[in-house]
């Protein structure tokens, strides 16, 4: 994942770990070298694919205008090998969007995902602009503009305080706007006694959660509310990123999703001056890879520290974690939310939401996986 104008954003939104994490990267426009660098050594670094995609996110991507994704898509063809197909997927709080803008996602295929928190109600009051107006209205007519010229998206919602027992509310909202494919991301946020985000770093435990966060159980309250919307009106019709990772494990499938893999190394992010971090959530000194004008992305990511990163995932787990029947479906959940403490290491701060929802969907997704089962 890239990162075309670092943290740079139009909102201010409460919650935002990225905007506030210590030591941040000044946000800027990233350089026509460091773009060229990027596009042309991704995909040397993966040749051999049939398929890549490019996905990028912020802070708020748009903000380096549409003649930096242009140049973008033209370096994607410089470089292309034959056969190979790219892909670009941009991650948007949607404020932004008009015609020109869709009209240009849509000639060029782009998969838009927009974050919406649910209902006005529950948006607005955390996602901001520096002047303190919501932008909920403008996201929705965004997302107009998306509708209009066919733009393939999906909805991106973060789970928190605010929204965490609104799980069918939510849903059905989403499915009334028409997105047919939904994430939900649970947010787990620390603070500092000055308010700076601790990040993952910190060892400290729930004291100092930030008020924006849900408890434990939220995540999962939430899940199951949705899941059993989905399940009672829109089985094939509407995909819920969670329960699609939970049957795939069932199915005994690889995981899509880091959060549910054994290894995390896979999802290392570029900032905008061309240092390649372990993890979206690990933007810190120690997790720095490197800079890819110096060395090759593919050497980076393939290196022995994110070999390391990604396999710290399962080595560090608490006895409670090695002992869990619900271990194969989660792998320990996001390392960056392991501070609970318990025997022979720190507990996910989600495992109790894990595992309601595991055990709430269980009965009604077996019969889907063994039928995928039958089939591979």
């Amino acid at each position: 994942m890239a990162k075309p104008v670092s943290a740079a954003c139009n909102l201010t939104c409460r919650y935002c770990y990225y905007l506030r994490r210590p030591g941040a990267v000044p946000s800027r426009r990233m350089s026509w070298e460091v773009l060229e660098t990027f596009v042309r050594d991704t995909i040397a670094a993966q040749a051999e694919r049939p398929e890549l995609q490019f996905a990028w996110q912020g802070g708020e991507p748009m903000l380096a205008g549409i003649d930096f994704f242009r140049a973008a898509l033209d370096l994607q063809a410089r470089y292309r090998p034959a056969g190979m197909r790219i892909v670009n997927a941009l991650q948007t709080n949607g404020t932004l969007i008009n015609r020109e803008w869709a009209e240009f996602f849509s000639e060029h295929g782009f998969l838009i995902g927009l974050s919406l928190d649910g209902p006005a109600h529950l948006h607005d009051p955390l996602r901001r602009d520096a002047g303190g107006r919501g932008s909920h209205a403008r996201a929705l007519r965004g997302l107009e503009w998306l509708q209009r010229s066919n733009v393939e998206f999906n909805t991106l919602t973060v789970v928190h305080r605010l929204n965490f027992g609104q799980g069918r509310a939510v849903y059905r909202f989403l499915r009334r706007i028409g997105s047919r494919h939904m994430q939900f991301i649970p947010l787990v946020e620390r603070v500092d006694a000055d308010g700076t985000l601790c990040g993952p770093l910190s060892s400290d435990a729930r004291k100092d959660l930030a008020p924006w966060t849900a408890p434990p159980d939220g995540f999962g309250r939430f899940l199951c509310q949705v899941f059993d919307e989905w399940y009672a009106h829109d089985i094939g019709d509407v995909f819920v990123q969670h329960i699609e990772e939970y049957a795939a494990a069932l199915a005994q499938s690889s995981a899509r999703l880091c959060v549910y893999s054994d290894d995390c190394s896979g999802t290392p992010i570029l900032e905008a001056n061309g240092d390649l971090y372990s993890c979206d959530h690990y933007a810190y000194p120690a997790y720095r890879l490197g800079n890819i004008l110096q060395t090759p992305i593919g050497a980076l990511a393939r290196s022995a520290q994110q070999v390391s990163f990604g396999k710290g995932k399962s080595a560090d787990l608490p006895e409670q974690c090695a002992q869990c029947e619900y271990l194969f479906a989660c792998r320990g959940g996001c390392p960056k939310h392991r501070y609970t403490p318990a025997a022979g290491g720190n507990l996910n701060y989600l495992c109790p939401s894990y595992r309601m929802f595991f055990q709430h969907a269980l009965s009604r997704l077996m019969p889907f996986a063994a039928a995928a089962r039958a089939f591979s």
